[in-house]
């Protein structure tokens, strides 16, 4: 009887974990994947031309990760000293829920304002994000933490997925839900998914239990500074944590390009002349197609190897980006829609299953901390490069007083070369983790434990 319950409660913890994955992905699908990149060209940069619109959202996204890369190790630290990491996940994903709510005030050509409240979704995003990776290996065990990781990816592509789809038929149909235009959906949508999100963390607070450690200093200051130290000793010790050290750096770039891929993609088919509503259905295509394939992911991680499946991952990316800069059709997009959908949950959830192997286990929320540190620092890299390879490719490709035709297919193909840059990314992480030894990881965290 005691067993039963035991399990009973593991299950639920479980699924209060992955419903979390469910809550926030309607943030990474409806607003950074999908409509936020066309408000922000269509209606916040209204009169801009396309490669400026495209760096402007590419520089607003590197913004967001610098802050979240710069606060990540450090509130992990923080979390680690006083087993309040549920704290912090509330704190931050109520701060993204706030923010994408507010971008229903935005008017037509704000666009700064429009990028200051994506940047502090972001924040609440990715912050939040940081806590609840932590909390993987309190709610799950480490030969069923490659499913479960893949569960809560699964859950995000569905719960994203279907929010997604409401959100689509509303600018599709405007008047079908009371609303005057499309722009007026899009802007109903935001609102949609702050509701969401808010009301879904719920089941996380509910069901998933603290981590319990040491206890919290008794004052703010105390807490932070503890926390500070932490990860400043952390920091000086993480080079004897060489297997962790270099799987770190082969995710940043590896995953770069995964991210690049997911914020720019859409912003990418307009510049090149996609129709918006070809790009939102491949989008659709994407999250349904991904729920069942990051369950699949999960189980291949489980019983064959997580490493072997990342690379699967990134060989099939590099296809899809070299096939990118060359589509001509809307079919195409439709294409690399349902590919990418494959591999994109399973690359991202057996990459945060494959490192809790390697870091010590009672510093998970500190060394997640890393983990989203580097993600975010290399999340910089993609669109920025995205949108300074654009630019110059425009300078040096577009004629002396160019005609009016010349000027939109010299924009088109830049583009193109922009998004051909994040191949380095791929490439270089896949060579980086030949060399990461799990084995040798999970020796040098033991050590590092004691």
């Amino acid at each position: 009887m005691v067993k039963t319950r035991q399990m009973s409660k593991n299950k639920k913890a479980i699924w209060g974990w992955a419903m979390y994955d469910w809550a926030n992905s309607a943030f990474a699908t409806t607003v950074m994947a999908g409509f936020f990149p066309i408000f922000f060209k269509q209606y916040w940069s209204y009169g801009v031309d396309v490669n400026m619109s495209t760096a402007r959202l590419g520089f607003g996204n590197a913004m967001a990760s610098i802050v979240v890369a710069v606060m990540a190790p450090i509130f992990g630290a923080i979390a680690d000293s006083g087993s309040v990491r549920k704290k912090f996940l509330i704190f931050f994903a109520y701060l993204g829920v706030l923010m994408t709510a507010s971008l229903f005030l935005i008017e037509k050509g704000d666009w700064e304002w429009a990028i200051f409240l994506y940047v502090m979704g972001i924040i609440g995003f990715s912050g939040a994000n940081i806590f609840y990776d932590s909390l993987l290996p309190s709610v799950a065990d480490e030969g069923e933490i490659d499913y479960v990781s893949g569960l809560g990816f699964s859950m995000g592509y569905l719960g994203g997925g279907v929010l997604f789809l409401v959100n689509v038929l509303m600018t599709l149909m405007p008047e079908k839900f009371g609303l005057p235009d499309a722009g007026t959906a899009i802007r109903y949508a935001f609102v949609s998914v702050a509701f969401w999100w808010g009301f879904f963390t719920i089941f996380t607070i509910l069901w998933v239990p603290e981590v319990q450690g040491k206890a919290a200093p008794s004052n703010g200051i105390s807490f932070v500074v503890d926390g500070l130290k932490q990860f400043t000793e952390t920091f000086k010790k993480i080079r004897h944590l060489k297997t962790v050290f270099l799987f770190l750096i082969a995710y940043w770039f590896y995953i770069d390009g995964v991210d690049t891929i997911i914020r720019m993609a859409v912003d990418y088919g307009m510049s090149i002349g996609f129709d918006s509503n070809d790009l939102i259905i491949a989008l659709l295509i994407t999250q349904f197609v991904g729920f069942p394939c990051a369950l699949f992911f999960g189980k291949l991680g489980q019983m064959w190897s997580a490493r072997k499946s990342i690379y699967i991952a990134i060989g099939i990316y590099v296809i899809v980006t070299l096939w990118g800069t060359m589509m001509t059709h809307k079919q195409e997009f439709y294409v690399l829609a349902i590919i990418i959908g494959m591999v994109q949950g399973g690359i991202q959830a057996l990459s945060r299953s494959y490192y809790s192997r390697l870091i010590p286990k009672n510093r998970t929320a500190e060394f997640y901390g890393f983990y989203n540190m580097l993600g975010k620092f290399a999340a910089i890299l993609g669109p920025v490069l995205i949108g300074i390879v654009g630019l110059i490719a425009r300078h040096i490709l577009m004629p002396p007083s160019p005609t009016a035709e010349q000027f939109v297919h010299v924009s088109r193909l830049a583009s193109r070369w922009g998004i051909a840059s994040i191949l380095l990314l791929f490439m270089m992480g896949a060579i980086l983790l030949f060399f990461v030894d799990e084995e040798k990881g999970k020796m040098e965290a033991a050590r590092f434990e004691s």
